[in-house]
């Protein structure tokens, strides 16, 4: 649980995470947050719309876990982009989380025409010491290769959904060779983990479906934040680091994708 990536500008980032997307704000957020420290969990992931972050500081602020141990990411939402904007976003999010500094910001979706001053933003952020990492969120190679001609910062992390039925094998191969760490939401496809293969591994290893997704998601190198707010599964999830998948399986595992999306094409948003 204490396994970590290195980002490009040397941040340790957690392998493993909690996601709180659609979890409720108030005791439902708190409580999954404090679940997941108690099972060892380092890394929370929130975000200005979710609407939670106030929910996600509380619980990290009683947990007794000390901050400088635990990984905080939140994201400006798309309404809030812009330079003057993301940066007043930012503050923000800081009053709600109560929170002096987060270890991540990301831009959430690459909003056309915007996103570049957006990440200006973040670059902005970053020079003050208020983020110590930054990156971006949905973000495809197009995206990103015109982001990178024109920031002085390369983004860091690029958090996509990314699961077995959807690897994105062109977008994961340009972000490991341009050292941007990829970080998938969304990966437990929505606990659509009925396929006869994940069945069968789950059997051979002893280990449920989702272990067996989110094995698969950290021997690829991908940082991943399963999403949940009942104990028992937060517990589960983080049960993934007593075993290994062998190469074949890694490699029927990968044979799954069928580049099917269970949320939006960055490319055909409607922002």
């Amino acid at each position: 649980m204490d396994s970590t990536v290195e980002l490009l500008n040397g941040v340790e980032m957690p392998r493993l995470g909690l996601g709180v997307w659609r979890a409720k704000d108030g005791e439902e957020t708190e409580n999954a947050v404090l679940a997941a420290l108690k099972a060892g969990y380092r890394s929370i992931d929130t975000a200005s719309m979710y609407d939670n972050e106030q929910s996600v500081g509380r619980a990290i602020r009683t947990s007794g876990v000390p901050r400088d141990q635990i990984f905080l990411t939140t994201k400006v939402w798309n309404n809030e982009q812009g330079y003057e904007s993301t940066l007043q976003a930012f503050q923000n999010s800081l009053n709600r989380l109560e929170m002096e500094y987060v270890d991540l910001y990301l831009v959430h979706w690459p909003v056309v025409g915007k996103y570049n001053e957006t990440y200006r933003a973040l670059e902005e952020l970053h020079d003050q010491g208020l983020v110590r990492a930054i990156g971006v969120s949905n973000f495809n190679i197009h995206h990103l290769e015109d982001l990178m001609g024109s920031c002085r910062v390369k983004p860091m992390v690029n958090q996509v959904e990314f699961h077995p039925l959807h690897t994105q094998k062109r977008l994961f191969a340009f972000c490991r060779k341009e050292g941007i760490q990829l970080e998938s939401w969304r990966p437990l496809m929505q606990g659509r983990l009925d396929l006869p293969l994940i069945a069968e591994l789950a059997v051979k290893y002893n280990k449920t479906p989702a272990q067996i997704v989110l094995r698969w998601h950290l021997q690829l190198g991908v940082v991943t934040i399963p999403k949940s707010v009942n104990e028992e599964r937060i517990r589960e999830n983080a049960d993934v680091f007593d075993f290994e998948l062998e190469p074949e399986d890694m490699n029927r595992m990968d044979g799954l994708n069928q580049n099917q999306r269970f949320g939006s094409d960055p490319d055909h948003v409607d922002f």
